[in-house]
């Protein structure tokens, strides 16, 4: 099924290892109602150097999360205690992917899911009625359409409300009941109109910090939640080593034998490390950009320029490619940024090119330009 499909979700994905760890996980303490324990649900999200031995056989349980190890921890113990987990952050900071790779280890189902706009109501939170069946039976369980919310606390799975401060306020705070008392109340049904939550059931939501159209969360609300930051990855290897994982994988899945260029990896890890942080590793301050620098740009330019390197050429990646994608990334919310793109180039990535005639760096600073 994995195949014929465009993107598996992480339980479909990841199925061995679940299984797996299912198996290996049966003397441990669970949650009530939880698939896996806390221990293996750390194991599958965070990996191990060592193999975990299932019916003689040794399964291997990759890392999938690069960050904080002991946020992850956390994140598992707040959802142990049936408390609302909150991910905030920066875009592209894996927000949505750890919320993903929880609900998949935890309940076997990720998803279960509330996206968040300025159009969600309140029906699309609780439930809604099939208009038809109500008129011609009145209000029945039969009627009713039930919301994911609905869903994870009939069934005691998680629920993920991904980018819950981009709904209106009334509308968020249409949670702070079920998430203190655990009980849903349908009018309708009148005295069968109660669904309380059963084992299992909570809430992890995801927030961005700097998108537009964000609607605060009222105190009350938040006070539901235990919030975990989620920050930028903050190490030049390690998100080099992310982007390389991350474009093998979208390549593997569609098919494409073509080899990875580390230098350019190694590049582009280092200019969005830079422009974000606003330091350069010889220790000179650079102007940083407005625009989102997350590891999940980064992904995106460098899987673009793979794919040039593909479609259009013989297969070798270029740094011209890449300082194009890159400009495609960092001015689409303003044209401004290309100036201090220009600047950065004239500075840093001069210096490093006198440094290294010939090399990687020296024909990123000769691409540049494609700066227009």
């Amino acid at each position: 099924m994995t195949e014929q499909i465009l993107r598996p979700q992480a339980e479909q994905k990841y199925k061995e290892e679940l299984e797996a760890l299912l198996i290996w996980d049966s003397n441990n303490k669970k949650p009530q109602n939880w698939q896996l324990s806390p221990k293996a649900v750390r194991l599958f999200i965070l990996g191990s150097d060592k193999p975990i031995n299932v019916d003689g056989k040794d399964i291997y349980i990759n890392k999938k999360y690069y960050g904080n190890d002991a946020l992850v921890e956390r994140c598992i113990i707040t959802l142990a205690g049936n408390r609302g987990l909150m991910l905030v952050g920066e875009p592209g900071t894996a927000k949505t992917m750890l919320s993903e790779l929880l609900t998949a280890a935890i309940c076997n189902c990720s998803t279960n899911t509330i996206q968040g706009t300025a159009g969600t109501t309140e029906d699309m939170i609780k439930y809604s009625w099939n208009y038809a069946l109500l008129l011609a039976k009145g209000p029945s369980r039969e009627a009713l359409v039930p919301s994911p919310l609905y869903v994870g606390m009939e069934k005691g799975i998680l629920t993920r409300f991904e980018e819950i401060t981009r709904t209106p306020a009334e509308v968020q705070d249409s949670l702070i009941s079920i998430l203190s008392d655990k009980v849903l109340n349908i009018p309708e049904l009148g005295d069968e109109g109660l669904l309380f939550a059963r084992p299992g059931f909570n809430v992890i939501g995801t927030a961005n910090t700097r998108d537009k159209g964000v609607n605060e969360m009222s105190s009350a609300l938040k006070r539901r939640f235990n919030f975990e930051t989620v920050k930028p990855v903050n190490d030049v290897v390690l998100e080099k080593r992310i982007i390389l994982n991350e474009v093998g994988k979208l390549a593997s899945s569609a098919g494409i034998n073509q080899e990875l260029n580390e230098d350019i990896a190694e590049i582009l890890a280092t200019t969005y490390h830079e422009l974000r942080t606003g330091m350069t590793t010889e220790g000179r301050r650079v102007e940083t950009l407005s625009s989102v620098m997350s590891t999940a740009e980064a992904i995106s330019v460098y899987y673009q320029t793979f794919m040039d390197a593909y479609y259009y050429g013989d297969g070798t990646m270029s740094e011209q490619n890449l300082v194009e994608n890159l400009v495609g990334a960092v001015t689409k919310e303003s044209q401004e940024e290309l100036e201090k793109i220009r600047s950065y180039f004239s500075t840093v990535v001069s210096f490093r090119a006198n440094k290294d005639k010939g090399g990687a760096w020296n024909r990123y600073y000769q691409a540049r330009n494609r700066l227009k």
